[in-house]
């Protein structure tokens, strides 16, 4: 566990940077630090966090933003079933608590260092998202506390700072050019629902959806080639 507390401090310096912007931008929407806090801790889901305080901001509607966030984090049901080989080997409740402190960032170093060293398992999974979770919290409550002092960030351009995490996430799970078509499926499909007004938060969804059916598709007919 202290391996994975350690081994993802790196990632962790980043998630803290635009923990801390989202913080700032949540406080000037008027959102109590605390409760960017308690969301943080209990919610654990950067990217949904994001979407449902934009959304609860522009629209004041709790199921909405419920909603949208719920449809961002629909992705996390393939990443916990591909915890399975992990998992299964503790018991429930801890079970519970590392698909709780499961993020993007730590399920793909997790990943990452078991393709170097097959002893990688749960107690490097749950001590690098400890420190995800602990990081997050932190950095989000500590922007929201400073925010209302901090003159409007999205004047400097710093909303940007969510898409350039997204793009060095992407970045490190780049495989190679066989995943550019299910890419490339994925963002026009999006892009092209957002075009004739689908909300953005669906218009994700179902891009994702595209892109996933491709890759499986994909494999499928691979797999009947191989068998003839």
């Amino acid at each position: 566990m202290k391996y994975g507390f350690i081994c993802i401090l790196p990632l962790a310096a980043g998630a803290g940077a635009y923990g801390f912007a989202f913080g700032v931008l949540a406080a000037q929407l008027d959102f109590p630090w605390w409760g960017i806090a308690l969301m943080s801790a209990s919610v654990h889901a950067g990217s949904s966090q994001i979407v449902a305080v934009e959304q609860f901001a522009s629209e004041g509607f709790i199921v909405g933003a419920a909603l949208a966030g719920l449809a961002l984090n629909l992705r996390y049901i393939g990443i916990i079933a591909s915890l399975n080989p992990i998992l299964r080997v503790i018991p429930l409740p801890q079970r519970l608590l590392a698909i709780h402190i499961t993020g993007d960032e730590n399920w793909a170093l997790t990943f990452a260092k078991r393709a170097q060293d097959k002893s990688v398992g749960a107690p490097f999974l749950m001590g690098s998202g400890l420190t995800m979770l602990l990081v997050w919290t932190i950095s989000t409550a500590t922007g929201a506390l400073i925010g209302k002092s901090i003159p409007d960030l999205t004047e400097y351009g710093l909303g940007f700072a969510f898409t350039a995490a997204f793009i060095a996430m992407a970045r490190a799970m780049w495989r190679g050019l066989q995943d550019a078509m299910p890419w490339i499926v994925t963002f026009m499909v999006t892009i092209g629902l957002i075009k004739f007004s689908v909300d953005n938060a669906f218009a994700i969804l179902m891009g994702s959806i595209s892109g996933v059916a491709l890759t499986a598709f994909a494999h499928h007919f691979k797999g009947h080639r191989k068998n003839d």
